[in-house]
């Protein structure tokens, strides 16, 4: 088998690929890269409508995502975790709860080390909880998680997604392989889905094992979808309330960085849509001095407008792209607002106006590619500011 790699970048160190014999093509995306080739498999980076993907798919060649490759190489049973906010929350804190049991599990996928990656690194019966984006499973075929998980739906990636229904059908495909023999962890009330699972439902009210340890009527959410899963995995509860308990979160997502002063600097970089700022905005009592702004993905900011307003939001600091069309929103509310443009004014801004006892919180509801590579970035350069002050 030979295997040819793309990429439109000519920067890119390829060594390690052509070590490996792969053959490795930089700077061009020409369809006629494409001869003699019986199956692509593309980064879930890559839109469909990118000229290579859209040349396969026009010769009527199969186009795989790099899950449904990890999938066919691996033997091992899969929970795939899915949803509009939380996904990488839950998909760790099932780690820490299978681990509490004792069991053997790579965490992979969206949330950092490819499911394909895992090939030969694990032991025969270790579960795999796997992170998966509507970028990941729209060009899935045959992928088919044991439990699958849907943690909410709301308006996203309408950058790249050409309307609500192509987004919440790219979601859905993680049911859809599935048999009588699967679970599918839903939130309570959720339309009918496709495939075949046995059907689980949870709610925010749900009663837990334990109360988990980060902040937030979401996270209380999390934790329900991931004691579902957990006992549909054969967990005890004893072992979740363990994990439960002592799970800390993850980076950039509700991240206490430091106090200063009696003001708290929180991190929720990964914050990249409205709705998961509103969410944020529910874990903190009134008096958040709110960073917001990025990059625009193509979703109106009314709604979170109106939660800012009825959370108590002192005063939004905003910056990168989108801050106009927030600061419409925020004004229609009667939300205070300032324009820093950037986020070391921003955070200089919010710690000069903060008073002891109040949050500054970091929780765009935008990408971040307008000023930074990533959220991760961003995340980074605020405890870097943070640190400093």
């Amino acid at each position: 088998m030979q295997v040819v790699g793309v990429d439109r970048r000519d920067d890119l160190d390829a060594g390690r690929l052509r070590a490996a014999g792969v053959e490795v093509v930089l700077g061009a995306d020409d369809s006629e890269l494409l001869d003699g080739v019986d199956l692509l498999v593309k980064s879930p980076g890559v839109p469909p409508a990118a000229p290579l993907a859209a040349a396969a798919r026009e010769r009527g060649l199969t186009v795989w995502s790099e899950v449904e490759l990890g999938f066919r190489l691996l033997d091992n049973p899969i929970l795939g975790v899915t949803g509009t906010n939380g996904k990488t929350t839950t998909s760790e804190l099932l780690g820490a709860i299978f681990r509490a049991a004792g069991k053997d599990v790579a965490v992979a996928g969206n949330v950092g080390r490819p499911l394909s990656g895992l090939d030969g690194a694990l032991g025969e019966g270790a579960w795999i909880v796997c992170e998966l984006s509507s970028f990941q499973l729209e060009d899935i075929d045959a992928f088919r998680p044991h439990i699958a998980v849907l943690l909410n739906l709301a308006p996203d990636h309408l950058d790249r997604h050409e309307t609500l229904d192509d987004y919440r059908a790219a979601k859905l495909r993680i049911f859809e392989n599935q048999t009588a023999e699967d679970v599918a962890v839903v939130p309570r009330g959720l339309d009918a889905i496709p495939g075949e699972a046995r059907r689980i439902e949870f709610s925010l009210e749900d009663a837990l094992p334990a109360e988990p340890g980060i902040p937030g009527e979401h996270n209380r959410e999390n934790a329900a979808a991931a004691t579902a899963a957990a006992r549909a995995a054969g967990i005890p509860d004893d072992a979740i309330a363990a994990g439960l308990s002592s799970f800390e979160g993850v980076p950039h997502r509700l991240e206490l960085v430091r106090e200063v002063g009696g003001v708290r600097f929180v991190n929720d970089s990964k914050a990249t849509n409205p709705e998961a700022a509103e969410r944020a905005l529910s874990a903190y009592p009134p008096g958040i001095r709110l960073i917001l702004g990025g990059s625009r993905k193509g979703i109106p900011f009314a709604r979170l407008a109106k939660r800012a307003a009825a959370s108590g939001v002192a005063q939004a600091y905003l910056i990168g792209d989108s801050a106009d069309e927030i600061a419409e929103s925020l004004a229609a509310e009667g939300v205070r607002f300032t324009y820093s443009r950037d986020l070391p004014t921003a955070v200089r801004d919010a710690y000069r106006d903060a008073d002891p006892g109040e949050v500054v919180l970091l929780s765009p509801a935008c990408a971040s590619y307008d000023q930074f590579r990533d959220f991760e970035e961003r995340g980074e350069r605020f405890r870097e500011l943070v640190e400093a002050l």
